[in-house]
């Protein structure tokens, strides 16, 4: 029988029921949903319906991510998108880092999307392929963990203080898998990036802002944090432009 592991506090899925403009808020990589809190409760303040939810592996133990693989986050990502449509006449995604990378993919396959918002996406890493190729065949599991890159003194994430080699290659593949598609998206985009990113090269989010075939798109810049700008100096203007992103384009 499978193992079943505890999730940590603060890392469950969040879901804030509202008005019929619904919000998707995707995690990142080795992270959880503590790092979208505070972008989901201002979203929630506006009166949208939020749904933050806890990717497969995630909040839980490492070893329990390193059975996962991007389908499954992926298809955590579509149930979510099925949970608020239900509820809700239009959707807009916002994700950070990876689950920016599936803010991505879900515009690609749900072209009823109205908007999305990916802050730091990955679509290409080459220091983590470097990585990869270097491990895969060492008989390591785990890598220390790339959480909580963060700017601002005293901010942490709740991330695993360790990366499985496996769900390296999870990420790799979803992230390839979705640049190619990228020219696919036409819903409206705001594309957030970090001038200063330690996990995923900026140059990520510009390929994407110049990518995508979205007639109303902007790009972003974040001057004052690192990777996890949802938790650093710039999370109350990144809620700000996101939170005007919507309601400029709602019906």
């Amino acid at each position: 029988m499978a193992n079943t592991y505890p999730v940590m506090e603060e890392a469950e899925e969040f879901y804030y029921p509202g008005n019929r403009t619904g919000v998707l808020v995707i995690h990142g990589f080795t992270g959880t949903t503590q790092s979208m809190h505070y972008l989901g409760k201002q979203f929630a303040q506006e009166g949208f319906t939020v749904l933050g939810p806890r990717l497969p592996g995630h909040g839980t133990d490492p070893e329990d991510m390193e059975q996962c693989t991007y389908h499954d986050w992926i298809e955590t990502a579509e149930s979510g998108l099925d949970k608020l449509q239900a509820t809700c006449e239009e959707i807009f995604v916002a994700g950070l880092s990876m689950g920016g990378t599936l803010t991505l993919y879900l515009a690609e396959n749900h072209p009823e999307i109205k908007g999305i918002m990916p802050i730091n996406a990955a679509t290409h890493m080459p220091d983590l392929i470097e990585n990869y190729e270097s491990l895969k065949d060492s008989g390591n599991r785990f890598v220390p963990g790339i959480g909580s890159d963060i700017k601002q003194k005293g901010a942490e994430e709740l991330a695993y203080k360790q990366t499985p080699v496996k769900s390296m290659k999870e990420l790799i593949q979803l992230s390839e898998l979705v640049k190619q598609r990228l020219p696919g998206i036409t819903a409206s985009a705001m594309i957030l990036s970090s001038a200063e990113d330690h996990v995923v090269p900026p140059e990520n989010s510009r390929e994407i802002y110049e990518s995508v075939s979205s007639e109303d798109r902007e790009f972003v810049v974040l001057e004052n944090s690192y990777h996890v700008a949802t938790l650093d100096n710039d999370k109350e203007l990144i809620a700000e432009k996101c939170v005007t992103f919507i309601r400029d384009r709602m019906d």
